[in-house]
């Protein structure tokens, strides 16, 4: 029973990753999302608040001095970065940089936009947009969301997440930041309380050293690093019905050897150029996604579910099926 009790817990944690949960630990420290849109209503107001004056050191006080307080300092709204035509690439990501960096980093305990991983691309970039409008603090996985927005008018920069797991402590702390390629060199985009924990310049000749970058970051704050994800190409498409692939491979850095990790960053290098040339389906025009349902499924027929099993861990590669040919006689044409 205590076996079959820890493999449902452990289960349950990972499905959590996969719907973005693991996001809700800022520092080990648990946060709250508000789930409820903009303008937050009055529920997620005082929990935000109430939240506060749990973790921080002076308590109630902080919170009474600000919510009364009546000659607060106005906060200027960044504006979106716009570029020359002779803006150069690293020149672009430094001015999106700048922007979200702009907008600080959230540390009230209650990320303001709720991003579900699962959601399809367009759905995410919506969000992104009301970033742009509302101007709020960002955690790193909003400023993930926020780049990819930025970023999509760049069809000669490829997008990626790139997620870390690290621990200290006993404590196991996850981040996120945004991989981007050009130019035949790697870089980053982010957020984070920690200066050298999110951009990256457009430097790094390959994916491995981009990764040791972060490493010995980690390393400077005594925190161990245990995993990398890493994700697919995002396609620049903001109308895409694609969801985004977060975690193409799962690495386990402590127990590869240096020489194991690189292989395995030069293997998912490959898979991410191979992405390049497969073109992305064509998103439904209004008209049809509006009339467009789902084929009617039989009672025999399965209802798929994405497996985890599907995700490549380290030092594995992907087997795919043969189908029979009575299967693909069945599916000649695509919905």
């Amino acid at each position: 029973m205590l076996r079959a009790t820890v493999c449902s817990v452990q289960e349950r944690d990972e499905e959590q990753e996969d719907e973005g949960e693991e996001e809700l630990r800022d520092g080990g420290v648990p946060f709250y999302v508000n789930r409820g849109g903009l303008p937050v209503d009055e529920e997620t107001w005082e929990r935000m608040w109430r939240h506060v004056a749990r973790i921080h050191p002076n308590g109630e006080a902080l919170g009474k001095e600000v919510r009364r307080a009546t000659d607060l300092p106005k906060i200027p709204i960044p504006s979106v970065p716009t570029y020359q035509p002779t803006t150069t690439i690293p020149q672009r990501l430094e001015a999106i940089q700048k922007y979200i960096r702009e907008l600080q980093y959230n540390h009230t305990g209650t990320q303001f936009f709720e991003i579900k991983k699962s959601r399809p691309l367009t759905a995410l970039m919506d969000i992104a947009k009301e970033m742009t409008r509302e101007a709020l603090p960002i955690k790193c996985l909003e400023a993930v969301i926020l780049g990819i927005y930025l970023t999509n008018s760049m069809p000669g920069v490829e997008r990626f997440p790139l997620s870390f797991q690290s621990q200290f402590s006993g404590n196991h702390f996850h981040h996120i930041v945004l991989g981007v390629h050009s130019g035949g060199r790697f870089g980053a985009l982010g957020i984070s309380r920690r200066e050298d924990l999110m951009f990256k310049p457009l430097e790094f000749r390959t994916l491995m050293d981009l990764v040791q970058e972060y490493e010995g970051s980690y390393r400077g704050y005594w925190h161990t690093l245990r995993k990398v994800r890493i994700g697919q190409y995002v396609s620049h498409d903001p109308h895409s019905v694609e969801q985004i692939e977060w975690k193409h491979s799962i690495l386990d850095v402590d127990k590869l050897t240096k020489e194991e990790l690189r292989k395995e960053l030069e293997r998912h290098t490959r898979d991410m150029r191979l992405k390049i040339g497969k073109p992305a389906p064509p998103s439904p025009t209004k008209d049809r996604r509006n009339s467009m349902g789902s084929p009617l499924r039989g009672p025999s027929s399965p209802i798929r579910r994405i497996s985890r099993v599907e995700r490549r861990p380290s030092g594995e590669k992907k087997v795919l099926e043969q189908k029979s040919s009575a299967d693909m006689n069945g599916y000649q044409i695509r919905v």
